[in-house]
């Protein structure tokens, strides 16, 4: 079972003859290279936070998404770029009203020698979407036929779109057409699970001692708070083409410690660094800063269940006091721009999305706006306006939530904002549990389509829609656009759907985002791409 054990250094790991020989290479600030090894072919990650479940129906977060990925294989799958190619489906058809997806499944075993098949695919999407199941994750799959249904248990699961025609042969049927699929299907919600593991080890089916992969690699410990190590999968189905034999994914809550530990050798890939840096490690680190495009909203959700943010005159204040400028130029930096919409520039056939109703205000304006609004709702030296404002505490969300706290107490004496930091996995979790007032957050599309972002906020998606948003005509908008073919007139329906959100403001729009990643400029394989996904089944060490 996952438990904490002693913490044993990668020098300790890498002892012996490979030590000394990755020793004998330099990192580009000089130093032994123990993140990076030749003679293994093993890299050192630093992956942001510790992950909660390495189950993927138990998941919900990029960093557990950067080790899931390469332990599990969907239908489609990520390439080096991060579009959707064939996975365990070596292709698909699909009728002609887009309702029916056939896929035909490629020769390939779990890491026991056990055939994965459609089977596996059946029993996992059944699982995910089984009222029993607490998966914080299944409305993402609410485009299959009944999936919703079945998740409330309104009906039984085995009236769920999707079935094993035979063991190589997968249908899924759709209650509307849904032209991203294959990139929805890349999506960790949609892999498949071991059903003679699961069956038998329960829970911890997900253990090292228990687990099987059919992905590249395969899990070989879990240090809680410390390390998981992957080893390459010899029985996958493309095993002789993944060159690396070794993953360490290490806990990095701290940017400027990852950094640091770059820097002296240690890890050879930081997942992200402080923005604001860029230029220092661009002198420091030749080779290794990476800065990419990126799906990535930062945005702050108001809690609409509870006082005061069931008031929309107070939400549009908080929303209109931030001053987005200074957080990108000054702390965010490198990658990041201002946000005054939902869905960041660059997504699929969304040319231009809508904009909340203050974007083009100069900052003094807005907050002149905000003072008149709190006024209206009540608010005073008599009735001050008081609420905790809870963020994580990793990267440069600390600084981020002192400027918006500021930000708020400058609009009159009587705002009383209280911090609250917490570690990252604790922080997502106490928002889906809707344990908060305001909170901060982050959202990385799962795949290319503007539906990605707005679905968060439809009255059906449950314990994401963080403000617990409800909007009548908002769900209406989405479903006539989940409905629509035509791309041009389903981006248009999507857009009236995104200024509806935006001028009730239950969340507060920060930044869009670059992704900021530290790579050793001897992996090979790694390239920047909008979603921010790196597999390592296309990565190996230069002159291995």
């Amino acid at each position: 079972m996952i438990g904490r054990l002693s913490r044993p250094s990668r020098r300790t790991l890498l002892a012996g003859s490979t030590a000394v020989a990755a020793g004998a290479l330099t990192a580009g600030c000089g130093g032994a290279v123990v993140g990076l090894d030749p003679i293994k072919k093993s890299l050192d990650i630093g992956n942001g936070s510790e992950p909660l479940s390495l189950d993927p129906h138990k998941a919900s977060g990029q960093w557990e998404n950067n080790i899931i990925g390469n332990l599990f294989m969907g239908l489609t799958t990520d390439d080096e770029e991060a579009q959707p190619i064939p996975g365990m489906a070596e292709r698909w058809e699909t009728s002609e009203d887009g309702l029916t997806w056939t896929f035909y499944l490629r020769d390939a075993t779990w890491s026991d020698g056990t055939p994965c098949t459609a089977h596996d695919f059946e029993f996992a999407l059944r699982r995910i979407l089984d009222s029993a199941t607490i998966a914080e994750y299944a409305s993402i799959l609410y485009p299959i036929l009944n999936a919703e249904a079945c998740k409330k248990g309104d009906l039984p699961i085995d009236a769920l779109g999707v079935r094993a025609i035979d063991a190589k042969t997968f249908e899924i049927r759709l209650e509307h057409p849904a032209p991203y699929l294959p990139g929805l299907l890349k999506h960790y919600t949609a892999f498949p699970v071991p059903r003679h593991v699961v069956e038998k080890h329960g829970d911890a089916w997900i253990t090292p001692e228990n687990v099987v992969t059919n992905g590249p690699f395969t899990l070989v410990k879990w240090w809680s708070n410390y390390m998981i190590q992957l080893k390459r999968n010899p029985r996958f189905f493309d095993a002789g083409n993944v060159k690396l034999e070794e993953l360490f994914f290490y806990p990095t809550t701290d940017d400027d410690a990852a950094a640091r530990r770059v820097m002296r050798g240690e890890l050879a890939w930081s997942t992200s660094f402080p923005g604001k840096k860029a230029d220092y490690y661009e002198k420091e680190l030749p080779g290794y800063v990476q800065i990419h495009p990126w799906m990535l909203l930062n945005y702050i959700s108001l809690n609409t269940r509870r006082p005061p943010f069931n008031d929309p005159r107070v939400r549009k204040a908080l929303a209109l006091a931030v001053d987005r400028d200074f957080l990108c130029s000054q702390i965010w930096k490198a990658g990041y721009s201002p946000a005054y919409s939902i869905v960041p520039p660059g997504m699929y056939n969304w040319p231009s999305g809508s904009k909340v109703f203050f974007a083009d205000w100069p900052l003094e304006q807005r907050r002149a706006e905000a003072v008149k609004l709190l006024e209206e709702a009540g608010y005073g030296p008599g009735k001050p306006l008081k609420f905790a404002f809870r963020h994580r505490n990793s990267r440069d969300n600390p600084r981020i939530a002192v400027v918006v706290q500021n930000d708020w107490r400058s609009l009159a004496p009587w705002v009383d904002v209280e911090l609250v930091g917490t570690e990252t996995a604790i922080h997502y979790a106490a928002m889906r549990a809707a344990d908060f007032d305001a909170a901060d957050g982050g959202w990385i599309a799962d795949y290319n389509d503007p539906r990605n972002y707005l679905y968060l906020f439809e009255t059906r998606t449950g314990p994401q829609n963080y403000p617990a948003f409800s909007d009548a005509r908002y769900d209406e908008l989405m479903h006539a656009a989940d409905n629509e073919r035509d791309a041009t007139v389903r981006a248009g329906l999507m857009r009236e759907a995104e200024k509806i959100a935006l001028d009730a403001c239950p969340i507060v729009c920060l930044a869009f985002g670059g992704s900021t990643n530290l790579v050793h400029p001897r992996i090979e394989g790694w390239k920047g791409n909008l979603e921010d996904t790196h597999r390592a089944r296309w990565m190996s060490i230069k002159g291995a």
